[in-house]
C-alpha cells in the first residue's frame, strides 16, 4: 500500500493535461510563419545553387535589395494610387450589391429578370473591356473605379442573395404570424442571418477590388502598383517588379485581416465557433 507522501509525489510528476493543448496552440499559430520561411530558403537556395538569372526568377535577398533601392516616397505614391482606386471602387461594390441582393431576394421576377444580366457581366472578360470603358469614360479614376466595381460587386451580391434567403422557413412564418412588415422581416430576421455569408463575400471582394484596380492600371494610368509592375517588367528589371508584387500582396492581406477585424469586432455571433 502507498503511502500518502508517495501518492502525492506521483502525482505532482504527472503530465499537465493542459501542456499538450498549449503547443498545439503554439504550432497552429506559427505553422503559417514557419510555412512561408521554409518557402523563402527553399526558394533562395535554388536560385543560388542552380544560378538562375534574377531577370527570369529573382532570389528572395534580390527582391528585398530592389525593395530598399526605391524611395519610400516612390512606394507611398504608387500604394496610395492602388488603394485608392480599390477602396472607392470597393465601396460602391458594397452600395450598390446589398441593396440589390435584398431586391433580388424579395421578388422572384426581378431575380429571374437581372440575375441572368448580372451573370452575363461577370462572364465577360474584364481585361476585355477594360479598354473599352476607358476610351468611353476617359483616363481619371472614373473608368478604374468602374473596372474594380465590376470585377467586386458579383461575389458580394451572390453571397447576400443566398444568405437572405437561407432563414428557416419557419422564422418567415412565425413573423408574418406576427403581423411583421417586409422591412421588419428584413432588417430584423434575413439580414442579421445573412451577416456570415455577406462577409466572407466581403473578404474575397477586398482581394478582388485589389485585383481590379490593378488590371485597370495595366489599361491606362501613370500612378500605382500596377503601372509599377508594368514599368519595371518594361525596362526587365524583374526583381523590383517581384517588390511591387510583394507590396500588392500585402495590401491585400492588410484590406483582408480588416474586414475580418470588423466582423470579430462588430458581429462576433456571426463567427464560425473555431474564430471565436
Amino acid at each position: 500500500m502507498s503511502s500518502p507522501t508517495t501518492s502525492a509525489a506521483s502525482f505532482s510528476a504527472a503530465p499537465r493535461p493542459d501542456v499538450p493543448r498549449r503547443l498545439l496552440r503554439l504550432a497552429d499559430r506559427a505553422a503559417p510563419v514557419l510555412a512561408c520561411v521554409g518557402v523563402l530558403a527553399i526558394w533562395e537556395a535554388a536560385c543560388r545553387g542552380f544560378a538562375i538569372p534574377s531577370f527570369l526568377l529573382p532570389a528572395p535577398s534580390a527582391i528585398v535589395t530592389a525593395f530598399f533601392g526605391v524611395s519610400p516616397a516612390i512606394w507611398a505614391g504608387h500604394l496610395w494610387a492602388t488603394l485608392r482606386v480599390a477602396l472607392m471602387g470597393y465601396a460602391l461594390a458594397i452600395v450598390v450589391s446589398i441593396p440589390l441582393a435584398v431586391a433580388l431576394a424579395s421578388s422572384r421576377l426581378l431575380s429571374r429578370t437581372l440575375y441572368p444580366m448580372l451573370v452575363v457581366i461577370q462572364s465577360t472578360p474584364i481585361v476585355a473591356v477594360a479598354p473599352i470603358i476607358v476610351v468611353t469614360l476617359g483616363s481619371g479614376d472614373l473608368p478604374r473605379v468602374v473596372i474594380t466595381f465590376l470585377i467586386t460587386f458579383f461575389p458580394i451580391v451572390v453571397a447576400s442573395v443566398t444568405g437572405l434567403l437561407s432563414v428557416p422557413e419557419e422564422l418567415v412564418e412565425l413573423s408574418r404570424s406576427l403581423r411583421a412588415g417586409k422591412r421588419r422581416e428584413i432588417l430584423h430576421i434575413r439580414l442579421p442571418v445573412a451577416v456570415p455569408y455577406i462577409f466572407s463575400a466581403l473578404k474575397i471582394s477586398t482581394t478582388l477590388a485589389v485585383i481590379g484596380a490593378v488590371v485597370a492600371e495595366f489599361v491606362a494610368a501613370e500612378k500605382g502598383l500596377g503601372f509599377f509592375i508594368a514599368f519595371s517588367t518594361s525596362f526587365f528589371k524583374i526583381p523590383q517588379a517581384f517588390a511591387g508584387l510583394v507590396v500588392l500582396v500585402s495590401l491585400s492581406l492588410v484590406l483582408f485581416r480588416l474586414v475580418g477585424w470588423v466582423q470579430t469586432r462588430y458581429f462576433p455571433w456571426s463567427l464560425p465557433k473555431g474564430e471565436k
